[in-house]
């Protein structure tokens, strides 16, 4: 599904993605994982060009999409993406965010949109939100309107840039299980996060990333017990035990 071929990105001077060459097959979960600043989220957002790049090629399902002539917005309709920030309007209610698109893009009725949208957000817990604004919504709620949302599209490909990082703990479960049905399904889906745990839960493969370059590439058992690289490493040891020890002897 997606092919990226010694892709390179510069913002400036500074070099965010160094030849980067990965395979996403159709139906893969991959999680892209790293510390803050390597690249995670600049990588995700050239699958479907919010940032562009500078030398390299991304293929999607077959297609450059950077080839001359490329209908940008039609390509990005088939492309779900969940934002961090959420992006909803805030001006239309949770259901109406859900079936704008659908109705304006794909043409679906307003009954076949409100059908679908329905059964998305009760599949995220939020049925008896369709009705509330976003900003009558907590941060939680936003982001899985939000998810809602891109799969309303019913998207081949989804593409998430953490996707659980303002849902409450007892709602990650539900949205770790729509998207493994997904999965299931035969979607393909690349989610970017600082959440070993849903790393761990949900991923066929992970993808390890620092200063720019994917350093391994593993299954999640792999990457957990016997990662390979020293950055891996040392990144996993630092989450086991991210305070230092308090030496007794110096007080406090």
């Amino acid at each position: 599904m997606i092919v990226l071929e010694q892709v390179n990105k510069w913002f400036g001077r500074y070099h965010a993605l160094i030849d980067v060459s990965e395979n996403v097959s159709k139906g893969e979960l991959v999680v892209i994982c790293g510390p803050s600043g390597s690249g995670k989220s600049t990588l995700l957002r050239t699958v479907n060009r919010l940032e562009s790049i500078q030398s390299g090629r991304i293929l999607i399902d077959g297609q450059d999409i950077y080839a001359p002539g490329l209908d940008i917005n039609r390509f990005r309709s088939y492309i779900g993406f969940v934002f961090q920030q959420f992006n909803l309007f805030p001006h239309l209610t949770a259901l109406e965010n859900c079936t704008l698109a659908p109705m304006r893009v794909h043409g679906l009725t307003r009954s076949a949109a409100t059908k679908r949208a329905m059964e998305l957000l009760e599949r995220v817990g939020l049925g008896d939100k369709a009705g509330a604004f976003p900003a009558e919504l907590s941060g939680g709620q936003q982001q899985r309107v939000a998810i809602a949302r891109a799969l309303a599209m019913q998207p081949p490909l989804m593409l998430f840039d953490e996707p659980t990082s303002a849902l409450d703990p007892e709602m990650v479960s539900e949205v770790l299980l729509v998207m493994r049905d997904l999965a299931h399904a035969g979607m393909t889906m690349v989610c970017v996060t600082h959440e070993m745990g849903f790393a761990r839960e949900v991923a066929d493969r992970i993808l390890f990333m620092d200063a720019g370059r994917v350093l391994e590439r593993a299954s999640p058992a792999e990457f957990f017990q016997r990662p390979q690289h020293p950055r891996a490493q040392q990144f996993l040891a630092d989450i086991r035990t991210p305070f230092a020890p308090i030496d007794a002897g110096k007080g406090t």
